[in-house]
């Protein structure tokens, strides 16, 4: 297992392959194992090394201006409910390519906050819940299944999964102290939504934190158990992520289960709490969706949802199972339609190419994480 930090102080790309922990067959995708992941030059596998330099050079000088010591929160996002660190650290960030390090630059092993990056591992712990017979089905009512009071409402009573997942589902209520119609800048700070009436379920597009930890708080009833300890066993583990990232919740998201408090995590760090984790751990979970849900022979996310997960819903913005898609070309200008990301605030990126084999962690950045990507790409070479 990785253990400690390390700050790169110079931005490198990775010129010389680390010993492999083991070999894959050919044609097999490699998977690295627990505690490691191998290196291999850009030459050696058919990418132009001067042009990857460049690319990593261009992502090391667009720092995002979020202020180091996270004083910008509560006048970006609002009152927070949970903790904050006191510092993160600069831009970083880990490039995969055929499954591969070929770069890499900044402190990696930093563990900061990954924002809304959150959302797309709640659509993956979605997912395991819909393998395991948890939620039968997505079009299904949540509250078939979720009988707390959250969907007693006639309303309410019509939202499924799906439109939970695409966040389309119009939810009414509040979480945790925080209201889901997003209305004054004391309690949500610039991200305030305006006043509008609310639709059907189904009906609009919203990104809304507030319905987010609701569907959040339904995962955790279907599975019994606080979502980081279903992440853990049944994705980070698996994957041989490191045991340094943690799922945060806010200081009041407790509920009773069997007699004793449990956590119930959001999908970000709006208002505190969140993912934190480094981006060794974010390229890992990046490279199981890159493998269709798939780690070393064990399909952990089936493959019929991750192929939902990246459809576009009727009304969002080119926006699958929480997941940002690029089929309009719109969010991620310049690459495939086929791509797509986890986007965090600040920014916290995971992209994902899998017409190219690639994945990209890029943090704290200014800027369109595309740009990175594309300079990537620039530098495989075509045969």
């Amino acid at each position: 297992m990785r253990t400690g930090r390390r700050t790169i102080l110079s931005l490198a790309v990775v010129l010389a392959a680390a010993p492999a922990a083991f070999a894959a067959a050919a044609g097999t995708p490699y998977f690295p194992p627990a505690g490691s992941w191998e290196h291999k030059s850009p030459a050696a596998l058919g990418m132009d090394p001067a042009k990857l330099a460049e690319a990593i050079a261009y992502a090391g000088a667009h720092e995002t201006e979020r202020a180091a010591d996270f004083s910008d929160q509560q006048k970006t996002f609002g009152q927070p409910l949970g903790s904050l660190p006191t510092k993160r650290a600069a831009t970083n960030g880990v490039v995969i390519y055929k499954g591969y390090v070929v770069a890499e630059f900044g402190d990696t092993r930093f563990v900061d906050p990954t924002y809304s990056v959150a959302k797309s591992m709640l659509s993956t712990v979605a997912g395991i819940a819909l393998r395991d017979g948890r939620i039968a089905d997505l079009n299904q009512p949540v509250g078939q299944s979720v009988q707390d009071g959250g969907y007693a409402s006639p309303h309410n009573a019509a939202i499924t999964w799906k439109q939970h997942l695409q966040q389309e589902s119009e939810w009414e209520g509040s979480m945790w102290g925080k209201n889901a119609d997003f209305i004054g800048v004391d309690a949500f700070g610039a991200g305030e939504r305006k006043p509008r009436q609310f639709g059907a379920p189904g009906s609009y597009y919203e990104y809304n934190d507030v319905r987010i930890n609701r569907l959040a708080l339904s995962l955790l009833r279907v599975f019994d158990r606080p979502l980081p300890d279903v992440f853990q066993q049944e994705v980070m583990d698996p994957i041989g992520a490191s045991n340094s990232w943690k799922w945060v919740p806010y200081h009041n998201s407790y509920v009773e289960l069997h007699g004793k408090p449990a956590p119930s995590v959001s999908g970000g760090t709006r208002w505190g709490g969140g993912m934190w984790i480094d981006s060794w751990d974010m390229a890992r979970f990046g490279y199981l969706w890159l493998r269709g849900g798939a780690w070393a022979g064990r399909q952990i996310v089936p493959q019929d949802y991750v192929k939902a997960a990246l459809t576009p819903s009727e009304h969002g913005p080119d926006y699958g199972y929480l997941w940002w898609l690029n089929t309009k070309g719109k969010n991620l200008p310049g690459l495939p339609a086929t791509a797509y990301a986890a986007l965090g605030a600040g920014s916290n990126d995971i992209v994902i190419s899998p017409e190219h084999d690639l994945v990209i962690v890029w943090r704290w950045h200014a800027g369109n994480p595309a740009e990175f990507a594309k300079r990537v790409i620039a530098a495989i070479r075509q045969n």
